[in-house]
């Protein structure tokens, strides 16, 4: 089997239900940005040597295509079962910042995305989140049957928490400075 298909040479792609949407949609943003962050995440699993839980990341990875799975349906005419995706991940990305953040100094300032190359690829994978963050909250005021924004939007909220405090959790196992900003005056 071919991978290629051509079918979407003219600029158009289908959703799950078979609704073909041009490629610059909004929705096609919201899925490919959380497929984006889902490839950065497994950048990062490949670069760690630390004492990360890599099968955790594994985990979002696979959270990542379900999310991605429910923002490629076409909603409400679809007839394809979707993995469930319940509120309990937003928990479970809370707890693991709270195990991380109990080893860590408490913040004083702002931190730049430095230090090393896997602090820096932690704050990469931090700002694709943010960024599949806001395109979902945008898609949000356009379309309806998609599933439940509130727990997409509140799941890429904290996951992008968690790689923040993971960059920090980084820098204390590596031995790295943190870059504190000051800001000239």
């Amino acid at each position: 089997m071919k991978i290629y298909t051509k079918a979407g040479d003219g600029g158009r792609t289908s959703l799950y239900g078979g609704t073909k949407l041009l490629k610059s949609d909004l929705q096609i943003e919201a899925y490919g940005t959380v497929d984006e962050l889902n490839a950065f995440v497994g950048l990062l699993s490949d670069k760690l040597t630390l004492s990360v839980d890599k099968s955790f990341l594994v985990g979002v990875q696979s959270d990542l295509f379900v999310l991605g799975s429910h923002l490629a349906n076409d909603g409400l005419k679809s007839k394809i079962k979707l993995p469930d995706f319940p509120k309990e991940k937003v928990f479970v990305l809370e707890q693991k910042m709270d195990a991380m953040e109990e080893k860590l100094p408490a913040m004083t300032h702002f931190v730049l995305p430095s230090g090393h190359e896997l602090i820096s690829t932690a704050h990469v994978v931090r700002t694709v989140c943010r960024r599949a963050e806001r395109i979902v909250v945008a898609l949000k005021e356009q379309k309806q049957g998609l599933g439940d924004f509130e727990v997409y939007i509140q799941y890429l909220n904290r996951l992008s928490d968690y790689f923040f405090v993971l960059s920090r959790y980084l820098a204390q196992e590596l031995k790295i400075e943190e870059i504190k900003w000051i800001p000239e005056k």
